[in-house]
């Protein structure tokens, strides 16, 4: 099996950005972006202003539009100056062109296969593992993927994310066990976050589809809606999980002084909040992030519920 570790990663990152003008100009980017920090109860919150996210935060990810275009994680599709570096048999690890991190990176399947998280969560335990430094994230198909027919996960460097330090401090109540893998919820956080421990990726992975299966399944979707954050700690290996009820905030839109163009998706959920337009950029603040943390997760009684069905 061809793997890799994060020294690999970082030589591919930099041959890669060599050899593509258009994404090393992004990269670049990436140092002049603003950023404003905001509190909310039990974490702490970073808000960015990265107009070249605009493809993503707007992305109309309806059936018809899906149909409509060329799949940019294909083979077959991607930039002639785009390369892979094989993860396994299944996945390829490619840089991100449009970054929200330093280290940004798309790891999607081989093949052309829908977003769904169901039978993978043990290929996130081990590229977190094989990829220390960086979170190894997944975007449920209407929780911020922009490619939700395209199996993929992403990663960035954990150290840009919040969400760690946030469960760090919380308080983690044990829900089940398995093995030497701990299922806890945690407490304190402004959304539910369900936490898996452990140094065995198979024993995570059960513990995880026990979750996958007590989460209830909205019409109409093929999942539980979901961010999935996963990396390293000083312990071993801990996957964040948030379970989500909607897609995008009331207030999403570009039309009306009172909409904004968010899009939360998992690096939103892990702690920085992605503004690409300016006006969106100043007007967002504490009372917005709690809103949204409202109106699209799940609350104390809701997650709580599920926890009984484990």
């Amino acid at each position: 099996m061809n793997r890799t570790d994060a020294q690999h990663t970082e030589a591919f990152i930099k041959a890669q950005l060599e050899a593509w003008p258009m994404a090393a100009a992004n990269f670049e980017a990436l140092k002049g972006v603003e950023v404003k920090e905001l509190d909310v109860p039990g974490m702490h919150i970073k808000v960015q202003f990265n107009p070249a996210r605009m493809v993503s935060s707007a992305a109309k990810v309806d059936a018809a539009s899906l149909k409509a275009r060329k799949c940019f994680l294909c083979d077959a599709n991607r930039p002639a100056e785009q390369s892979g570096m094989p993860w396994g048999e299944r996945y390829t690890i490619l840089i991100n062109p449009f970054p929200i991190f330093p280290r940004h990176l798309t790891i999607p399947d081989n093949s052309h296969t829908d977003q769904l998280i169901a039978g993978r969560a043990a290929d996130m335990f081990e590229l977190a593992a094989d990829l220390e430094g960086y979170t190894v994230f997944y975007n449920g198909p209407r929780c911020g993927a922009s490619a939700p027919d395209h199996m993929h996960f992403q990663a960035g460097n954990s150290d840009f994310l919040t969400i760690g330090d946030a469960l760090e401090n919380a308080v983690l109540r044990t829900i089940a066990t398995e093995g030497n893998a701990t299922l806890s919820l945690a407490d304190g956080l402004p959304m539910a976050v369900f936490v898996i421990d452990t140094d065995n990726p198979e024993a995570g992975a059960a513990l995880f589809d026990r979750l996958y299966a007590a989460l209830p399944v909205p019409e109409g979707e093929s999942e539980p809606m979901m961010n999935v954050l996963c990396f390293t700690t000083a312990a071993g290996l801990r996957m964040a999980v948030i379970p989500r009820k909607r897609h995008r905030p009331s207030f999403y839109g570009t039309e009306g002084d009172d909409c904004m163009l968010i899009s939360p998706a998992s690096v939103d959920m892990g702690g920085v909040f992605i503004t690409p337009r300016p006006a969106d950029f100043a007007r967002i603040d504490s009372d917005t992030i709690i809103k949204l943390f409202n109106e699209l997760c799940l609350n104390t009684n809701e997650a709580e519920a599920i926890a009984e069905k484990i």
